[in-house]
């Protein structure tokens, strides 16, 4: 089991709920709008939210962002350690570093010091695409071993200054090259984990690449904090996350549905009742199962653990529950009849 970390209000690592993260990819110079983003990412169930600083005039906007917002502000920082200084000074609840980019050892100090007056933890991001030249040169390409070994260096760096308060990620686009470093580093330490597949692309494929890279980790036991990163708008960022965690059991939340993936049996188009279950019911919290089946066939019986379903006919359907018929319904009233039911199960009569 890893450590604990507090990130401001949030917890990360031990027995705490797998947190999902996302970051801004709007400029805190460009304060409404960054602020109208991070308030849309919370209302989504983002839990911790993370922004780049590049210059100090960003790290200025930093007291605006953290006071109106309720989760966590974490500080992306590369190359300048004074940035990484200024934002914790300006509120950041928590600090974002490669070590090995912002200038040696008396720099790095200067950073955990004040981390430490202000009791504040970082996350050692290390990247297979910018790991050091001697670690290039002594495994000859990008490898888990080498950015274990990185991660390794950072830590001690760390620890020299008598600072332990860490999380670390390992990321590649690679997504088993992702897999295996966690895998490696896992078994090394017991520091808390951020996961993610770095620059996974768009669409389905870069949520699949995520899902895998993800998934295979969290199934292990791995994994403490993720960010699904898709390229475009954060949003649906906090969406693939929360999906992730619902399929590895690690999230109990929210509409779950069950569908079958229809054949010639199916003379209804369920997928546009899945589509409107979905959308309409996107707001609910309570875990309910919903199941729409295309036949008898695949009806109560296949989808026997679901609360609430619908088996749909040529004509009319049966609407079951936990595998039980309670009535039968027209074809017109499909959506409605299963809709009512799902809010009565909600508490939402």
């Amino acid at each position: 089991m890893s450590k604990v970390i507090r990130v401001a209000n949030t917890f990360i690592g031990g027995e705490n709920p797998v947190t999902v993260q996302s970051m801004l990819n709007v400029p805190l110079t460009d304060t409404e709008n960054a602020i109208k983003q991070a308030v849309a990412l919370e209302e989504a169930g983002c839990e911790i939210v993370r922004a780049s600083i590049p210059n100090r005039e960003t790290a200025e906007k930093i007291p605006e962002i953290v006071s109106r917002i309720s989760i966590p502000f974490v500080a992306d920082i590369h190359f300048d350690h004074r940035l990484a200084i200024l934002s914790a000074k300006n509120g950041a609840h928590k600090i974002r570093v490669n070590p090995g980019n912002i200038g040696g050892k008396d720099k790095v100090k200067e950073v955990v010091e004040v981390l430490k007056d202000l009791g504040l933890p970082a996350r050692i991001g290390v990247n297979a695409g910018s790991l050091e030249k001697d670690l290039l040169e002594k495994y000859g390409r990008p490898t888990a071993e080498a950015m274990v070994e990185s991660a390794e260096r950072h830590i001690a760096m760390f620890n020299e200054f008598d600072y332990d308060n860490i999380a670390v990620s390992l990321k590649s686009s690679d997504t088993k090259m992702t897999i295996d470093a966690n895998r490696l580093f896992a078994k090394k330490y017991d520091y808390p984990i951020h996961l993610g597949v770095t620059e996974a692309g768009f669409g389905e494929s870069a949520i699949v690449r995520s899902a895998v890279g993800i998934g295979s980790l969290l199934i292990d036991g791995i994994g403490d904090t993720i960010r699904v990163s898709l390229t475009g708008s954060p949003i649906p960022e906090i969406e693939a996350g929360k999906e992730i965690l619902k399929a590895c059991g690690l999230l109990n939340e929210g509409i779950r549905i069950v569908s079958c993936p229809t054949c010639a049996r199916c003379k209804t188009d369920t997928l546009s009742i899945v589509k409107e279950i979905k959308e309409l019911t996107a707001h609910i919290k309570k875990p309910i199962t919903v199941a729409v089946m295309g036949c008898s066939v695949n009806g109560p019986g296949e989808a026997s653990q679901a609360d609430v379903g619908i088996a749909c006919g040529r004509e009319q359907g049966k609407l079951f529950e936990k595998g039980q018929v309670v009535a039968t319904v027209k074809k017109a009233d499909y959506t409605k009849v299963l809709l009512e039911r799902i809010n009565e199960l909600a508490g939402e009569k």
